[in-house]
C-alpha cells in the first residue's frame, strides 16, 4: 500500500512508524519546510514533495495520512476522498459539524474510508477497561473517572479549545463503554489569559455515572498524567501513566476481594496500532472501530460541552 503523509510536524513520528510497517510499500511526505523534509528523506529513504497537488493526482497513491492543523483537515479530507484515495486523519477530525457532514458526505460518495486516530481505543490499559466492562468480568461497571493532565506546553487550551483538544479522546472512550444516552454537566476554570483551564464533565446514564477531569494549567514540574478509577460492584481498577521528560511511569491495579493485583499488560504503542488497525482496514474492507462516524460523535459531545462552558 502507498501512503503520502501530509506534514511534517506530528508527519513525521507518522512516518518513521510507516516505514516499519508491513503492507506500507512507499511513503511520501508533503511538507513546506525544505529542510524538514530533506532530514526525512535523509533519515527514512521516503519521497517528499512540496506540492499536494501531486500526491493527490498520483493514481498509485492508496492513501492520505492527515497530520496538518486540523482546521485544514476538510479541505485535503475532501479533495483526498474525492480523487479516489483512503484517508486516515489526526484529531480533532474538525472543528465545526458543517465541516465534518462535509467529510461524511465526501466519503459517503467516494466509496472510500475516512478514519481518525482514536488511539485510545488501542491502549491497553483501556482496552483492558472496555473488555472487563463487556465481558462483565467485575459485575457491573457502576462509576467511571478519568483524568488528562499537562502543564501548559500544548498553545491555547483554554474553556473554548480545551474539550477538543485536550478531552476528545477520554469522551471517544466515555460513548465506547456507554454510548450517547446521557444527560451531562460540565463546570470549567480558566487562567487569567484565558489560554489554559481546568474542567470537570459528568455523564450520567441509567445505569452508570462517568466523570472526565481535564486540565491544562498544572504546574511544569508536573508530569503529563492520564489515568481512570472504575468502580465494579466487586472489583476496582486504578491505572495512572505518567510522562516527564522522556521517561514514562505507569501501574494498572486491581483491587478484589482476594487482594491488590497489579496488573501487567504487554507494551503497546497505541498510535502505531491505531495505524495498523487502519491499513488493515483499508486493505481487507473491513468495519473500523475509528470510523469517522464514531470521531464525529465524540466532536457533538465536545462541542456540546462548549456551549455548557460558554453559560457557566
Amino acid at each position: 500500500m502507498n501512503i503520502a503523509v501530509l506534514g511534517t510536524g506530528f508527519g513525521a513520528y507518522h512516518a518513521h512508524l510507516l516505514k516499519k510497517m508491513d503492507g506500507v510499500d512507499r511513503v511520501v511526505v508533503f511538507g513546506r519546510n525544505e529542510s524538514k523534509l530533506q532530514k526525512l528523506q535523509e533519515e527514512l529513504h521516503v519521497e517528499i514533495t512540496e506540492h499536494i497537488d501531486e500526491i493527490m493526482r498520483d493514481p498509485t497513491i492508496d492513501v492520505v495520512d492527515i497530520c496538518l492543523p486540523s482546521q485544514l483537515h476538510r479541505q485535503f479530507a475532501v479533495e483526498a476522498l474525492e480523487n479516489g484515495k483512503h484517508v486516515f486523519c489526526e484529531t480533532p477530525v474538525c472543528y465545526t459539524l458543517d465541516d465534518a457532514q462535509t467529510m461524511k458526505h465526501a466519503r459517503d460518495r467516494s466509496g472510500k474510508k475516512l478514519l481518525v486516530n482514536q488511539f485510545i481505543k488501542f491502549d491497553p490499559a483501556y482496552t483492558y477497561l472496555h473488555s472487563a466492562q463487556t465481558e462483565n468480568k467485575y459485575g457491573q461497571l457502576l462509576s467511571l473517572s478519568l483524568k488528562r493532565e499537562t502543564a501548559p506546553l500544548w498553545g491555547d487550551l483554554g474553556l473554548s479549545s480545551i474539550t477538543t483538544n485536550l478531552m476528545i479522546h477520554e469522551l471517544d472512550f466515555v460513548i465506547w463503554l456507554f454510548g450517547r444516552n446521557a444527560s451531562m454537566s460540565a463546570w470549567g476554570a480558566e487562567s487569567s489569559d484565558k489560554k489554559q483551564s481546568i474542567v470537570r464533565s459528568h455523564f450520567h446514564y441509567p445505569d452508570t455515572h462517568a466523570e472526565i477531569v481535564a486540565s491544562s494549567q498544572m504546574p511544569t514540574s508536573y508530569p503529563f498524567t492520564v489515568g481512570y478509577e472504575a468502580y465494579f460492584e466487586k472489583a476496582k481498577l486504578v491505572f495512572q501513566e505518567a510522562d516527564s521528560h522522556g521517561q514514562t511511569e505507569s501501574f494498572l491495579w486491581e483491587y478484589t476481594s482476594s487482594g491488590k493485583n497489579e496488573l501487567v499488560l504487554q507494551p503497546v504503542n497505541p498510535y502505531k496500532e491505531s495505524l495498523r488497525h487502519a491499513i488493515q482496514c483499508f486493505t481487507d474492507h473491513t468495519q473500523s472501530i475509528i470510523d469517522v462516524d464514531h470521531a464525529v460523535e465524540s466532536l457533538e459531545l465536545a462541542l456540546a460541552l462548549q456551549k455548557q462552558l460558554a453559560r457557566q
